[in-house]
């Protein structure tokens, strides 16, 4: 029989989440995962089975505890300006903030199963900007990720200087 687990499971991939938002999928190393973490390999790939696993696991946790309850929040707004101040204010603005962006652009294109949660995640937002902007909605979507990676462009542009 195995040892019990030493370790928070959601506090271990609240962490990952971290640094994949920040570094992106291939960035992050597992021994950086493994560091921040204080989860040993073994143990690691013992729950996740893989970095992937714990990629799609902090993805699939960013999704559920961050973008669904901002796009909650959204979806209730019948106000245009209101409703699109509020998504660009809180929409991926979470402590993984960037997360989904970084999924969309680097794993995406080749990983089918980030694909089908960034789809989820643009969806969902282009679903709660409906009722306040109609046949606008999905292009106001896309204005509010395009805000959201630009402000992380200039960031990442800022803190490399």
């Amino acid at each position: 029989m195995g040892r019990p687990r030493t370790f928070d499971t959601d506090q271990a991939v609240g962490t990952a989440a971290t640094l994949f938002a920040t570094y992106g999928y291939e960035g992050t190393s597992v021994d950086d995962l493994v560091t921040a973490t204080g989860i040993h390999r073994g143990s690691l790939y013992k729950v996740f089975g893989s970095k992937r696993g714990l990629h799609l696991t902090a993805l699939r946790n960013h999704l559920d505890h961050e973008i669904h309850p901002a796009i909650a929040v959204i979806a209730t707004l019948t106000d245009p300006a209101q409703a699109l101040t509020t998504a660009i204010a809180s929409y991926d603005n979470g402590p993984a903030a960037g997360l989904l962006l970084l999924a969309a652009a680097e794993r995406a294109p080749h990983d089918p199963e980030v694909a089908a949660m960034v789809a989820e995640g643009i969806t969902a937002l282009e679903d709660a900007l409906r009722p306040s902007h109609g046949d606008a909605a999905a292009q106001l979507a896309s204005t509010v990720l395009g805000a959201r990676l630009r402000l992380r462009a200039q960031l990442t542009s800022a803190e490399e200087h």
